[in-house]
C-alpha cells in the first residue's frame, strides 16, 4: 500500500501519450534515417544532400546532416519523452523549412504537395511538448518533464529561432 501512495499510478492518458509519442518519433526517427544512411528505402545523405542543394541550401550534404539529425535525433527523443521540448524544436524547425522551401507554394493540401504534413507533425510535436510527455518518459524526472505553456514555448522559439537561421543562411 505504501508503495502504492508513493509512485501515482500511470493513467489512460499517460499510455495514450506513450503510443503518440513512440508511434510518431519513431517514425520521425526513421524518416531521418532515410535521410542519413539510406535505411527504409530512402536515398541517404549523399543524394539528400544533392537533393537540398537543389533547393538552395549550401552545402546541401551539411544541411541535409543537419536535417536528417533534427528528425531522428527529434523523434527518438520524442518517442523515449527525453528532453521532450528540445526534441520538439528540432521537428518543429525541420518542419518550418520544408513548408518555407518545398511545400507553402502548394497551398494547404498534401495531395497538391501542400503544407498539411508538415502543419501536422509541427502541431503534434508542439502539443506534446505543451500537454508533457507522461509519466511512462525518461522527463517525468525532470522539471520540464510535466509540460505546460514554458515548454511549447521553448519548443516553437527554438525551432522557429533554428528555421530562421537555416534560412537566412
Amino acid at each position: 500500500m505504501a508503495r502504492d501512495a508513493a509512485l501515482p499510478r500511470s493513467s489512460a492518458s499517460d499510455w495514450g501519450l506513450l503510443l503518440i509519442r513512440l508511434t510518431f518519433g519513431l517514425l520521425m526517427a526513421a524518416h531521418g534515417a532515410q535521410k542519413l544512411f539510406g535505411l527504409f528505402g530512402g536515398p541517404g545523405l549523399a543524394a539528400t544532400g544533392r537533393g537540398f542543394a537543389a533547393l538552395g541550401y549550401r552545402p546541401g550534404k551539411l544541411f541535409a546532416l543537419i536535417g536528417g539529425l533534427s528528425e531522428c535525433l527529434g523523434g527518438l527523443g520524442l518517442a523515449i519523452g527525453f528532453l521532450t521540448p528540445l526534441a520538439a524544436a528540432a521537428l518543429i524547425g525541420v518542419m518550418i523549412n520544408a513548408m518555407v522551401t518545398v511545400t507553402a507554394a502548394h497551398g494547404l493540401w498534401d495531395v497538391d504537395g501542400g503544407v498539411e504534413y508538415s502543419v501536422c507533425i509541427a502541431v503534434v510535436a508542439l502539443a506534446v511538448a505543451a500537454i508533457g510527455p507522461g509519466r511512462l518518459a525518461v522527463d517525468r524526472f525532470f522539471r520540464w518533464g510535466s509540460g505546460g505553456w514554458s515548454e511549447g514555448a521553448v519548443a516553437v522559439g527554438l525551432g522557429g529561432v533554428g528555421a530562421a537561421v537555416t534560412l537566412s543562411i
